[in-house]
């Protein structure tokens, strides 16, 4: 299945203590590489996060991950004054204060402005706890990001194969275009080698001349690129009907396919194929930027 690299899913779990919201997504990158964002409570859960989703099928991808904490109770969290640290610092602002002849605007809430006068005790704290109470919410977060990415992945499908099927349509119309063209080209050389030939008085050689134009027929010829191009086309179609990431895939085959129109290019010496074949490229160009979004 076809899943592609941009997403974004949503889980939350609301209880009288707490709300927890889990948001997960993603752009194009061509490894993965999570990042994860946890409120400090949290921290010890981060590789147990990464580690589910790995486990869950993404491979590739720039992923952010964030979770939002809210508590609504402060139960078992105790906020007292560190008396020591409290006594040096005023004594510190009572100095600044008469050293430098400064107003004196000690106050309760400018001493308070300096966190460290406060120590906290937090209930302690059970990881695996935490972890069953926030592994659903990343599961819920992880399917709607992942239903996303699934939709997306169908679009893409579906837009790709149509332009695979509009390439293939332009090789057949080089392919018979190539073969008429081939055929004016050996008789058109021909005709051009007798009439050289007559103008300087050289006696013909049938057979010389016979193998000169078969020569430069082989050259020009196109027969090779477009059967290979024709078999990168089957697994193109089987490539997207497989249930592994394929994003990879696809792009080295896309080299494949470029490096076999680029040649037919060079090959061909007709207008009409020439003009095709910038079609061709376009499309093809058009196809590698899309895979770039598919995991």
């Amino acid at each position: 299945m076809i899943k592609s690299m941009t997403a974004y899913g949503r889980g939350v779990l609301q209880t009288d203590a707490k709300d927890v919201t889990v948001e997960i997504k993603s752009v194009n990158n061509r490894f993965f590489d999570c990042n994860i964002k946890l409120p400090r409570v949290y921290s010890p859960l981060e590789e147990k996060i990464r580690s589910l989703l790995q486990s869950a099928g993404l491979s590739r991808g720039k992923v952010d991950v964030s979770v939002i904490l809210t508590v609504k109770s402060s139960e078992g969290v105790h906020v007292m004054l560190d008396r020591a640290y409290a006594d040096s610092y005023l004594a510190a602002l009572r100095d600044l204060r008469d050293s430098y002849g400064l107003t004196d605007d000690i106050s309760t809430m400018t001493v308070a402005a300096n966190r460290d006068v406060f120590t906290s005790e937090q209930p302690t704290t059970d990881t695996e706890k935490d972890w069953e109470e926030l592994r659903p919410v990343v599961l819920e977060a992880y399917a709607a990001f992942s239903a996303m990415r699934e939709a997306e992945g169908g679009r893409l499908r579906a837009d790709l194969l149509s332009k695979k099927d509009g390439v293939k349509a332009m090789a057949e119309k080089v392919k018979l275009l190539s073969e008429a063209s081939i055929a004016g080209y050996r008789d058109r050389l021909e005709a051009r080698l007798r009439r050289t030939l007559d103008d300087l008085d050289i006696e013909i050689d049938e057979a010389r001349i016979l193998t000169e134009c078969a020569i430069f027929a082989d050259k020009v010829a196109i027969d090779e690129e477009l059967v290979r191009l024709d078999s990168h086309f089957s697994e193109f179609e089987a490539i997207m009907n497989s249930d592994e990431p394929v994003g990879r895939k696809l792009d080295f085959l896309l080299q494949e396919m470029n490096r076999e129109t680029n040649t037919i290019g060079s090959k061909c010496s007709d207008a009409d194929i020439a003009h095709i074949v910038v079609d061709m490229k376009a499309e093809l160009e058009k196809i590698r930027e899309q895979i770039q979004n598919i995991e």
